[in-house]
């Protein structure tokens, strides 16, 4: 998933919920906290999915056909994970003979959802479930008409990181679990859909489609689209499927994902996964990207005509090696996932744009993770964070990422840059299509690296990175030449020494651009906020960067001339990276009125996950 903003609003630790694995006075390694499924005893190896889309009443309805291995001798009931799932009935026995069997719906946590118990016959493998979702499934998001782009046809989209694939599938809704599937997908004729499996870019519109996803994954990466979808190659294994009036676009875009993919293979392995597509979602989608295999999907806020946001593009490609191929085993592992794409999608970016764009993107993430280290408490700055009791989704913040990454980076410059990589390369090998915690990495370092190079790396070093909180002194500290001349000049304007239109702007990328505004004091006069609008057109950027940036600030200082476009910006988008610091700006700065109220205009256009975090921001708890 995307890199979430920078400084997001705290959230307080509470008290584990009812029903979780709570009695550790630490978190166990490789325990998933998150799951009510009896792991231990069954593992789900296969999914045979049938579910037929129903727009009318806005549900999913049909069937799950799960195949089990059993870990035990014995014969404990079945538990599964679900959330606001209408269970019809439930079959099961050995190969294809599955009779009725009793079920049952247990106590509902806030978090997890509801677990469900089923009885399962001797020796049985197979388990049937018929069920229909609800309307207001967290992981999936039903667009009317006028909120896509062609405004003739409804979308519907899923989302199951972290643990919303509970919401629109019965399954153990585990990382650690890892499953292959198939799906037949019955929707109105008129639309296509597509799933994070092997799509057909020549496949006919006729309202059945058949996918097959023959590689195990976990069920976060399982994820459907339905709607008005056309496909445009732009490579030999990649491609674009976007509505038609996005599709040009999008692939003009994202026309450089083909060499992206063959840098990274020649560096770190073979792509597994067949083809990579993209599917571009309508603007409500709440992240930048989700790296589902085989069809990441894309926020369109990233289209700006002259590829300056596609690091995008190489983060989620990079989860085809980092994440997807390498899984965390819970959500306190989540640096493996993130921190590893992180800096994979920095080192993409060297390699087909060149070295400035990679130390500007180097030290704009810098920029990301101290903001984040002065707004968030210790608990929450450690790597391996324990997240009992907590709403997973919380577990996404600049430390996984960033921190994660710069980690690696400090492992890199001590090895070396061509023995890192073989490190990474084998590293990916060893562990394909595996889940493992924090402390498998660990171990694989004690074997590898720390064996190789003891002169130069020590266990107690990477222990204070990974459990410790901040940044270990000493730490490299990414910088970029094309931002270090920007600070003189930005205060020369302060200081009234210069005007704005005496700053030399052309030729600036959106990351100067992004620096320069970001550099800027709490508060600014209004000449000075009319001075630079003037001079620049801020307020009218089409680059989302450059706007959500120019936006933070007129909020901050109830810059008058700037709020029909934050009310455009914040209804015509759902992507927390802008909407959360926006509307947090705005309670923090005497707008709570005129937060509520765009809220409850834009609410029915968000995602859910959208208008759950904001909800917070906006009403609290």
């Amino acid at each position: 998933m995307e890199k979430p903003p920078a400084a997001t609003a705290n959230q307080p630790q509470k008290d584990a919920a009812p029903g979780q694995k709570t009695a550790d006075a630490e978190p166990k390694s490789g325990v998933d906290y998150h799951s009510f499924a009896n792991t231990d005893d069954y593992r789900v190896k296969h999914l045979d999915l049938d579910l037929t889309a129903d727009f009318d009443n806005k549900v999913l309805k049909g069937e799950a056909i799960l195949d089990i291995q059993r870990l035990t001798q014995k014969n404990p009931s079945l538990i599964l994970d679900t959330r606001d799932l209408d269970i019809k009935a439930v079959r099961a026995g050995v190969g294809n003979n599955l009779k009725d069997v009793k079920f049952s719906l247990g106590k509902t946590d806030p978090h997890l959802g509801t677990p469900l118990k089923i009885e399962l016959p001797k020796g049985a493998n197979r388990v049937a479930i018929q069920y229909q979702t609800s309307p207001d499934a967290s992981g999936v998001q039903w667009l009317e008409p006028q909120q896509t782009a062609g405004k003739k046809h409804p979308f519907l989209f899923t989302q199951a990181q972290a643990i919303h694939a509970r919401s629109f599938i019965p399954l153990q809704d585990s990382p650690q679990v890892r499953m292959t599937y198939k799906a037949t997908i019955r929707t109105p004729k008129e639309l296509l859909a597509v799933m994070s499996a092997n799509n057909d870019p020549e496949t006919e519109k006729d309202g059945v489609y058949e996918f097959d996803m023959p590689q195990p994954i976990p069920s976060y990466l399982i994820a459907l689209g339905i709607g008005n979808l056309e496909f445009k190659p732009m490579g030999e294994r990649t491609g674009v499927y976007a509505e038609p009036e996005l599709l040009d676009a999008s692939a003009k875009e994202f026309e450089d994902t083909e060499d992206m993919l063959e840098v990274t293979e020649e560096n770190y392995g073979p792509y597994r996964w067949d083809r990579y597509d993209l599917l571009i979602l309508p603007p409500s989608f709440p992240f930048g990207g989700m790296e589902n295999p085989r069809l990441s999907f894309i926020t369109p806020t990233v289209i700006a005509g002259d590829k300056s946001l596609v690091a995008l593009i190489a983060h989620e490609l990079a989860h085809s090696w980092s994440g997807n191929l390498v899984t965390n085993a819970s959500w306190r592992d989540l640096w493996l996932n993130e921190g590893f794409t992180t800096y994979l999608t920095n080192r993409i970016m060297q390699f087909v744009y060149g070295d400035e764009r990679y130390n500007m993107e180097m030290a704009l993430g810098y920029d990301d993770l101290q903001a984040d280290l002065n707004d968030r408490p210790d608990k929450d700055e450690i790597m391996a964070i324990d997240m009992r009791g907590r709403d997973p989704d919380e577990v996404f913040s600049n430390i996984p990422y960033e921190k994660g990454s710069l980690f690696l980076y400090e492992l890199e410059q001590k090895v070396g840059r061509e023995n890192f990589d073989k490190f990474l390369m084998d590293y990916f090998n060893n562990f394909a299509f595996q889940s493992i915690t924090t402390e498998d990495f660990l171990k694989y370092l004690d074997e590898t690296l720390l064996k190789q190079y003891p002169d130069k790396l020590s266990r107690e070093r990477i222990n204070q990175w990974v459990f410790e909180p901040g940044i270990p002194e000493g730490a490299p500290h990414p910088q970029s030449d094309a931002f270090s001349k920007i600070d003189p000049v930005r205060q020369q304007w302060l200081d009234g020494k210069i005007k704005a239109s005496d700053i030399d702007t052309k030729g600036w990328t959106f990351h100067q651009w992004k620096y320069f505004l970001d550099g800027m004091p709490e508060k600014l006069t209004e000449e000075q906020l009319k001075e630079l609008d003037s001079t620049f057109k801020l307020t009218q950027s089409k680059n989302n960067e450059v706007a959500f940036s120019w936006l933070m600030i007129a909020v901050r200082n109830n810059y008058a001339p700037a709020n029909a476009r934050l009310e455009e910006f914040l209804v015509g988008i759902g992507r927390n990276k802008f909407v959360r610091p926006l509307y947090r700006a705005m309670m923090e700065n005497g707008m709570e009125d005129e937060a509520k109220r765009i809220f409850e205009k834009a609410k029915p256009g968000y995602h859910p996950l959208t208008v759950k975090v904001n909800s917070k921001v906006i009403y609290g708890d």
